[in-house]
């Protein structure tokens, strides 16, 4: 497996799979999901109002990964991965965010995905601080014991978060 740090717009890349760093609902929101939904088309949201409930509102649980079609994005998949609201670190945000990429890549093994790109789940609104969530990604993806995709992106809009992922993949 090669893990690459790219600055960039997920979006745009023309991989097996992009993951979501998406909200319980898999309706869309802010952020990476937002741009997700808005580049993917109107088919995304359909998609994804289709996937069952298991609570009111909750298509996917904080931790879990759910799959579906790329629609309009080059990527011919999206796995939506719902990582945790940072609350200070003592509410098993760790494992929960170490969670969110084992789901994804056991998701991305499933579909024979040679190729994936994360963003940096739980970052923006969710507010998991980057250094302590780049050491979890980077972590958890050293750790898989699964089947791997070949090529691993890290995928971030900001030069300072990219720097830091690259620091600890070079360490």
């Amino acid at each position: 497996m090669r893990i690459e740090v790219i600055e960039g717009d997920i979006t745009t890349l023309a991989v097996d799979a992009i993951v979501n760093a998406a909200n319980e609902s898999l309706l869309g929101g802010g952020g990476v999901d937002g741009a997700i939904h808005r580049a993917a088309g109107p088919g995304l949201l359909a998609e994804c109002r289709a996937l069952p409930q298991s609570a009111p509102g909750v298509r996917c649980p904080t931790g879990e990964a759910e799959i579906t079609g790329g629609h309009r994005l080059p990527a011919r998949l999206v796995i939506h991965t719902v990582g945790p609201v940072w609350r200070g670190g003592d509410h098993d945000e760790p494992n929960l965010l170490a969670a969110c990429y084992a789901n994804s890549l056991r998701l991305a093994a499933e579909h024979a995905v040679s190729s994936i790109a994360f963003p940096a789940i739980s970052c923006g609104v969710f507010g998991y601080p980057h250094a302590e969530a780049s050491r979890v990604a980077v972590g958890q993806l050293r750790a898989w014991d699964g089947p791997l995709p070949s090529s691993v992106l890290l995928v971030f809009r900001d030069a300072g978060i990219a720097r830091e992922y690259q620091r600890l993949l070079a360490g």
